[in-house]
């Protein structure tokens, strides 16, 4: 207001620049003394100046009315009061950089100490003028003006960006025995280049900061000795500053207050400026920002902090990845503490308004900002966890064979709008990394799941957003971190489902271009006595043939049996299917009876194509939605995600040979004469007979030596996991693909997700289940025959639980989401008889 006012009264002759600037600076000062006298007085309680706050009966003005008031006190060069000796040491401070400042300015005595009063020539901060300023506060027991220093430094993108600054050349030794020599002179630089932009300011009044960010070839010297994952900002000195300034109340405020002013300025130099490109020490206001501890109090989660995170959220690709490099070096509770920050804002968001399908979370501004922000720090986590880069598997020789039939854009003329192949995040693709690619973040990964978000989420209307890639429409799908495994296998649901019904549609279309009749669905006909040759064979002739088929609905037909298939039969072909295949004495996996789980055999008889049509199996699971009771270790499902076995994966792979392996490595004596083991290894055939293998040529010569155990470790390993059954394992992972490589699957779940949608949840809620069950044909929850069905189920043990699980649904494991997502109804079948539920449950009590 006061600088308003100011430029209202400029006068417009002016004799040269320099000359008026130097006028409107003494101006300005004298205006900002008649302001701050009437606001807040001189000090002196026995003042007489009528115009002085500290006079008797001055009656007290709002700002506003001081803002106009100083301008009519100037006019007319009204008297101006010395301050008191209580204000004595402000003022002097305030003498010292006025002085050092516009030297070359003609001002009177009270002037100059108006001007240090307040610290106005402060337009940026290091850790010593924040302390400086903090003493001389503490002294008066004022601490008014670091407030609006603060207020207007944080306020500011210039001077944010310039302050908190280290001299990367140095390290903290040198710096500690430079600061001495070089600290007046640097002050001086200092405050005339404050004098300087202050200057600019007042000759642009409507400029952005971003016309004034970059243009200088400091700031790019700089950030050019940087490395990827530095600032020029001194992080620490940041932290040390934020740790004591807010625990004042009054300070705190004044961060807030900045923070609100400060964003959508930073938004618009960043959407309309292109202020990054030409100053990358603009990320530092981002990094300064982020380290205040009460960014997720209540005070913040209304304005400010949805504020700074739309900003936050424009910042380019680039400045995004060297955000998450940076913080990926943070500490864990750093991490968690922005985790929760981001979290907090959108649960406060969600939950503070009625989000339904005409009203979508999607178009909430400020959860779609801290989600986008939320990504940063999710990358961070990654990055910073433990890492492996290297083991990756190797791409199919061969690529999936396309489909020999025409699209329905090709049909139209048209080209194909969606290519085939995985989305791959483009924050991901510029760090260079993979979720997959990292054993474990930081923190937990569920830790970045938003419940209340899910809850709310309208998952047709975002997987729409999904595939469009409109710019105006955000998906959530696009941060899949987010989204818990319920929420992610309904928008996998949708993708499976719509594909469905868009090859249905193509295959109605070109049977009247082409004059043939089609098929719509993948229809399998099979015999039950010889289910594994009937829909190997059709499988296998689907797959040569057009293998877009695969991704047709599937139809399961049993010979000589009516039905129709609404997906019970389905189910139950997979279930016999996997029986059939999984069962030891074919050969094709062999079971370990103390981990209850399977293997690739590697000296099974089966060729190559046994093995690619269950991996079509696997996938066909996936894609019409049916859980399969199979039992891989998690290595597979890394392996399918692209990363090879390693000596951690033995542990639930073969937990005997990783103990021994562990024990090797932690092995105190001498290894080569105690345990006397080579770089040879022998496995056993399918029928017993040993075979050799060596890990290095001439492996039987080679013994293991404490030196050498760690090699001999990771390369048994290696054999074990993947090279004795790669042949195995890349059919299995191809017809896999085949019907999975267009799926989003690879980019929204991870291993661990993926063995969950095959294989379902170990863990069994029997009262959600209960909660959950429809009835019919004259049952209800209090039926009596009801409610007997429900006290015997829950006073069974666990594995009787999971026998009845298995009866009724052809698995033992519950769906994604629990058994509360299991629709089952119970019906009355036939009249009633005199035996009690219990008695009818009996057999299965004794299964």
């Amino acid at each position: 207001i006061v600088c308003r006012s100011f430029r209202e009264y400029e006068e417009p002759e002016i004799e040269n620049p320099e000359a008026s600037r130097m006028k409107r600076a003494a101006a300005k000062h004298l205006i900002e003394r008649y302001y701050h006298q009437l606001t807040e007085g001189c000090g002196n309680e026995s003042c007489s100046n009528s115009w002085c706050a500290s006079s008797v009966g001055f009656n007290r003005m709002d700002n506003n009315a001081a803002a106009v008031k100083a301008l009519e006190l100037y006019k007319v060069n009204a008297k101006l009061c010395d301050p008191h000796p209580s204000k004595k040491g402000t003022a002097s401070a305030y003498l010292e950089s006025s002085n050092s400042a516009c030297s070359n300015r003609k001002m009177n005595h009270k002037d100059v100490h108006s001007v240090r009063d307040n610290f106005k020539d402060v337009n940026y901060l290091t850790e010593e003028k924040v302390y400086e300023i903090l003493d001389i506060c503490g002294e008066k027991e004022d601490y008014s003006p670091l407030i609006r220093v603060i207020g207007r430094v944080f306020s500011s993108a210039e001077g944010l960006v310039q302050s908190f600054r280290r001299s990367k050349p140095y390290t903290k030794e040198e710096l500690k025995s430079l600061q001495g020599k070089d600290e007046d002179k640097d002050e001086d630089e200092k405050e005339a280049a404050a004098c300087s932009a202050t200057a600019m300011e007042e000759d642009s009044p409507t400029s952005s900061s971003s016309s004034r960010l970059g243009e200088g070839s400091s700031g790019e010297n700089d950030v050019q000795k940087l490395a990827p994952d530095e600032v020029s900002v001194d992080i620490e000195a940041v932290r040390r500053v934020y740790e004591r300034l807010l625990s004042n109340e009054k300070i705190e405020a004044a961060f807030l207050n900045a923070l609100v002013y400060l964003s959508p300025n930073v938004e618009c130099d960043l959407t309309y400026h292109n202020v990054y490109s030409r100053d990358p020490n603009y990320l530092n206001l981002f990094v300064i920002v982020m380290e205040n501890s009460n960014l997720h109090s209540p005070e913040y989660l209304e304005i400010a902090l949805p504020q700074f995170c739309k900003a936050m959220s424009k910042l380019p690709l680039a400045a995004q990845a060297k955000l998450a490099r940076l913080w990926s070096h943070y500490s864990v509770e750093q991490i968690r503490r922005m985790v929760e920050t981001f979290q907090q804002l959108i649960t406060y968001k969600v939950i503070s308004n009625e989000f339904n399908s005409r009203n979508l979370v999607n178009d909430d501004d400020a959860v779609v900002a801290a989600t986008k922000c939320l990504k940063i720090v999710y990358y961070a986590n990654v990055l910073g966890g433990d890492l492996d880069m290297e083991h990756n598997e190797e791409e199919d020789e061969e690529p999936i064979p396309e489909s020999s039939e025409l699209t329905l854009q090709e049909l139209l003329g048209e080209e194909r709008r969606n290519k085939k192949g995985p989305r791959v995040d483009p924050l991901e693709t510029e760090l260079g990394i993979r979720t997959n690619d990292c054993r474990r973040p930081l923190i937990p990964f569920e830790e970045f799941v938003n419940e209340p978000l899910n809850e709310v989420l309208e998952m047709d209307k975002d997987y729409t957003f999904f595939k469009v890639e409109t710019e105006n429409k955000f998906s959530f799908m696009t941060c899949p971190f987010i989204l818990n495994a319920v929420t992610k296998n309904l928008g996998l649901y949708y993708d499976n489902r719509i594909r469905m019904y868009s090859e249905r549609r193509i295959t109605v279309l070109y049977s009247l271009v082409q004059g043939q009749q089609l098929n719509p669905y993948l229809r399998l006909k099979v015999r039950r006595d010889h289910i594994i040759d009937d829909a190997l064979v059709r499988l296998e002739m689907i797959a040569m043939e057009n293998p877009a088929d695969l991704k047709k609905q599937l139809y399961v037909e049993f010979e000589g049996e009516q039905g129709v298939d609404e997906g019970g039969v389905s189910k139950e072909f997979f279930q016999l299917v996997v029986e059939e295949i999984f069962n030891p004495d074919i050969g094709m996996f062999t079971y370990d009876e103390r981990t209850k789980l399977f293997w690739f055999n590697p000296s099974s008889f089966e060729n190559e194509g046994q093995y690619t049509l269950i991996g079509i199996v696997l996938g066909l699971a996936i894609y019409n939605n049916c859980i399969l009771d199979v039992h891989f270790p998690m290595v597979v499902y890394r392996k399918l995600m692209g990363k090879k076995g390693t000596f951690r994966d033995l542990a639930d792979a073969n937990p005997v040979l990783h103990q021994s392996l562990k024990e090797l490595l932690e092995y105190e004596g001498s290894v080569e004469e105690d345990m006397m083991i080579t770089f040879q290894i022998s496995q056993t055939d399918l029928f017993g007979n040993p075979l050799m293998y060596d890990l290095r040529e001439n492996g039987d010569k080679i013994p293991v030596t404490n030196e050498n155990r760690k090699e001999f470790v990771a390369q048994y390993s290696e054999y074990m996991l993947n090279k004795s059954v790669e042949k195995q394992f890349k059919a299995f992972r191809r017809g896999f693909h085949m019907v999975t490589n267009e799926s989003p699957l690879k980019y929204l779940f991870r291993p661990e997700e993926i063995e969950l949608l095959i294989c379902g949840s170990r863990n069994l809620d029997f009262l959600a289940l209960e909660e959950t069950t429809e009835y019919d044909g004259g049952y209800n929850r209090d039926s009596r025959i009801i409610k007997e069905f429900w006290e015997t189920l829950h006073s069974f043990g666990e594995e009787q639980k999971r026998l009845f699980l298995q009866f009724t649904t052809g698995t033992d494991r519950a769906p994604v989401g629990g058994l509360g997502k299991l629709k089952m109804i119970i019906a009355k079948n036939g009249p009633d008889t005199d035996r009690t539920f219990p008695q009818l449950l009996s057999p299965i009590k004794h299964i």
